[in-house]
């Protein structure tokens, strides 16, 4: 008993308040380094940009693989894009049509698929989609070159290997979302039709003219211009994942699925401040 006293003043006892703080210490010292390699990985991914930015306008230009690139991102894309917008056309038309047949408002249904198509819904789901094929293609492809030394190769060859490797891949992905979303709204707006028509038939001509009725271009143009963002973002992340991998096969497992996390990530929040400019800019 005077054993287990002087064990408790001594501070040997686990339930002393002291002793419990102290435990805390590690999980702080834990918290401060996830701070810092988070700022340390933003800074990573900011000078990485500067000279993928400077490479990309020095000459001489890979014109090559660009255009090597903007058919293995665009055309090998867009079935998937082009099934992903139409299943989410059905989707809408099914939901829209029971929702508002119930406050009796069942004319406006090609107007709200239109707008739900065109505003938000084509857009987003081209940029996932785009994250999850192109993030983990291009994180893989970079990836594998980076731990079987074929970069270090490239750069012993005098060859700027972000002008070679990540500018024309990420040129090529701003370019090409805005197709694919194009692509996804023209998909989901016939499968929306197709849905109807198999309800209660109605003519395209009619449900495209009722659907635009009252649109324009500021209802166009801008949501579909901003997947050219959501296109840097993704090749951004990609580029950098695939081209910073360490740790021979198991690196390229994590590049390719931290690419595809990251940019959907990115992708979402960039989404959510893009709708605000949109709003602000294009009432």
């Amino acid at each position: 008993m005077i054993d287990g006293k002087l064990r408790t003043v001594a501070g040997m006892d686990p339930s002393l308040p002291w002793l419990r703080i102290s435990h805390i210490f590690p999980t702080v010292s834990s918290v401060r380094t996830l701070i810092g390699e988070f700022f340390e990985w933003f800074g990573d991914l900011g000078v990485f940009l500067w000279r993928v930015a400077r490479a990309a306008v020095t000459p001489p230009f890979e014109f090559r693989e660009l255009f090597r690139q903007l058919d293995e991102i665009g055309s090998k894309s867009l079935p998937v894009v082009a099934l992903a917008g139409g299943a989410i056309g059905v989707v809408l038309s099914l939901e829209a049509r029971h929702s508002l047949t119930r406050f009796g408002a069942k004319s406006l249904l090609p107007a709200a698929i239109v707008f739900a198509v065109l505003d938000e819904t084509g857009p987003i789901i081209t940029g996932l989609v785009a994250s999850g094929r192109l993030g983990a293609g291009i994180g893989a492809e970079l990836a594998s070159m980076k731990v079987t030394e074929q970069i270090d190769a490239i750069e012993a060859s005098a060859v700027n290997p972000y002008r070679l490797l990540a500018a024309p891949r990420i040129l090529a992905c701003i370019l090409m979302l805005p197709l694919l979303t194009l692509a996804a709204d023209f998909c989901g707006l016939v499968m929306g039709w197709v849905a109807q028509t198999l309800v209660e038939p109605v003519s395209f001509y009619r449900f495209i003219n009722e659907g635009f009725k009252g649109a324009t271009f500021n209802d166009l143009l801008p949501p579909t211009f901003k997947t050219a963002v959501f296109g840097l973002i993704i090749g951004l992340v990609a580029c950098f994942q695939g081209m910073r991998t360490r740790g021979g096969a198991v690196g390229v497992g994590r590049a390719a699925t931290s690419s595809v996390v990251l940019s959907s990530l990115f992708v979402i929040l960039a989404d959510v401040v893009l709708v605000k400019v949109i709003i602000a800019f294009f009432p």
